[in-house]
């Protein structure tokens, strides 16, 4: 059997919940404590969990520890487990700037430790498959494109958390939040765009920031994707990416390839893995995602690599929602933050 890697986690919000489960279902990992403010024990922890009140108080076995928290907060938390020489797999995104992503990042190269982001939707068989086609050529030149992320968030997602859709913790508005993922596979897919327009608005939602965006992305190869991210669409729908090539057309819902017209190329879709789609609710129903990024994460430290989405590669995606904000032509939803 595998070493195994204990992890202290930290945070009992919702999505704490589904790193539990995950845990659970992976062999050689364990949860060996809680750092919680509230004194809460997530569900499905055993009893004799110890539960603490700071990183820095969480005396227990432990190799790393899993931020399930806020995005606003990883920096600080991330500094307190390097400086106990603790690896750190966060959930997305690494931070909410581009400043705050560097500090967290130099904070675990100083200590030594691995830094890891649970970007999961690159765990997907056909998001994965698709990388290896893009770099092999084997689609032909791209495009065009487009990625929608049109979910729904009613006001009483927002009400459960005072820090929802505000800027100083959230990150602003469901291009940061909700879009995450997305903004995170079309830097792993295609890298930085080299020039960003784009119109954050908010209709409906009473929040800080903006609850519907578009961004036109304009790549160094020519292609053009538009971006769009919302929490207006009611009931919710899937992910939609489309891509239009040399070689055709394919299109990938949740994750999968649902339409497939490239010449000499079979669909390689693969219909075993399933993904919480997130639409309607920001409860996770599937943790396989979850489960693939903590195996991955557990392996990389106990064979001294990095992980499958390392933290240089998953800051990408910041930098790009951050570049969004900063060639935003709507003046009234201009971030605070310096881009």
């Amino acid at each position: 059997m595998s070493r195994q890697i204990q992890f202290i986690l930290v945070g009992t919000g919702g999505i704490s919940s589904a790193y539990v489960q995950a845990a659970a279902n992976v062999e050689g990992i364990g949860i060996s404590g809680v750092v919680s403010r509230s004194g809460r024990l997530p569900e499905g922890l055993p009893a004799g969990t110890p539960v603490f009140p700071s990183i820095t108080d969480a005396h227990c076995p432990a190799h790393a520890v899993l931020l399930a928290t806020p995005n606003g907060t990883h920096l600080e938390l991330a500094q307190q487990a390097a400086a106990r020489g603790l690896h750190v797999l966060t959930e997305k995104v690494l931070e909410t700037t581009p400043e705050r992503a560097t500090r967290t990042i130099d904070a675990c190269e100083a200590a030594g430790v691995v830094l890891g982001v649970s970007f999961q939707r690159r765990m997907s068989p056909d998001n994965a498959t698709l990388k290896h086609l893009l770099e092999s050529g084997a689609l032909g030149k791209p495009y065009a494109a487009s990625m929608d992320v049109r979910f729904h968030r009613d006001m009483a997602y927002y009400g459960s958390g005072a820090y929802r859709g505000g800027w100083a913790i959230d990150g602003g508005g469901p291009f940061i939040q909700q879009a995450a993922h997305n903004a995170d596979l079309l830097c792993w897919w295609f890298g930085l765009p080299a020039e960003v327009a784009s119109l954050l608005h908010r209709h409906a939602r009473d929040i800080e920031a903006y609850d519907h965006g578009t961004a036109l992305l304009q790549y160094p190869c020519g292609l053009q994707v538009s971006f769009t991210a919302s929490t207006l669409c009611k009931p919710g729908f899937p992910t939609r990416f489309e891509l239009h090539t040399e070689k055709g057309s394919l299109l990938i819902e949740n994750d999968r390839f649902t339409g497939w017209d490239i010449d000499g190329l079979d669909n390689p879709a693969d219909l075993g893995f399933e993904v919480h789609d997130g639409a309607a609710s920001a409860t996770v129903s599937d943790t396989a995602g979850h489960e693939a990024i903590l195996a991955d994460f557990a392996d990389a430290l106990r064979h001294g690599r990095q992980p499958a989405i390392p933290a240089a590669s998953a800051r990408l995606a910041t930098d790009l929602v951050h570049a969004i904000y900063r060639h935003n032509l709507n003046p009234q939803y201009q971030t605070p933050f310096k881009a």
